[in-house]
Order: structure tokens, then sequence, then C-alpha cells
């Protein structure tokens, strides 16, 4: 499993969860990866308050439809009370510079640590 900023986050921040060997879909997914796949999940989720000062998250999976990369990955993204985000319409930002990405990277990762 590797995880990686999303190039076109939700909010700053967005994380997207990705199997190392192909599968398009989840159920697609060998039922032993599943496990592994949601600990990294979950992992990145709990971390999110402390290393981006978050409230919580959103936590999702696209299955064919609305999958702009035919390859599995869930969104991890940070969420705030009133943050403006409604439903399932996913208005995307940018970072403002590579620095700025790398900097919610780092910020993350130590939380991992």
């Amino acid at each position: 499993m590797v995880a990686f900023l999303d190039n076109r986050p939700v909010f700053k921040g967005h994380v997207l969860v990705v199997p190392r060997a192909h599968a398009e879909t989840l159920a697609d997914l060998p039922a032993a990866d599943i496990g592994p796949l949601f600990v990294r999940v979950q992992r990145v989720s709990a971390v999110m308050p402390t290393a981006l000062g978050s409230q919580g998250s959103f936590v999702a999976v696209n299955n064919k439809v609305s999958q702009s990369v035919p390859h599995l990955h869930v969104h991890v993204v940070p969420r705030t009370k009133g943050d403006g985000l409604r439903g399932f319409f996913w208005p995307r930002q940018k970072y403002a510079s590579d620095a700025e990405a790398a900097e919610y990277a780092t910020r993350l990762r130590e939380a991992l640590s």
C-alpha cells in the first residue's frame, strides 16, 4: 500500500491510499488485501485532527462511476464543521506551491510516525 496527497484536493491534506498491486475497483481487490488497505486508511484518518487541525475526516471509494483513474484508491479527506462540503459534490482546490503540498505531507508523515 502507498499513500500520497491528492494533486487536486477537496481540502488541503486530502490523501489517497492505494494498493500497489493493480485492482481497478474494491470488488477486484483480493480479500486478503482489504484488511491491510483499510488499516492504512484508518491510520491516516486517525492522525488528521492532530496533524492538520481538522475535526475529523471523510473516507470514500468510487467504483467505476466518478473514478477518474482506473485503479482502486481510497480518499481520506480532512473535515471541519462548516467547511462547505455538501453531499457528494467535491469542489477541488490546488496547493499554492509544491512546497505547500510538501509541508502538508510532512505534517501527516510525522503524525504517522
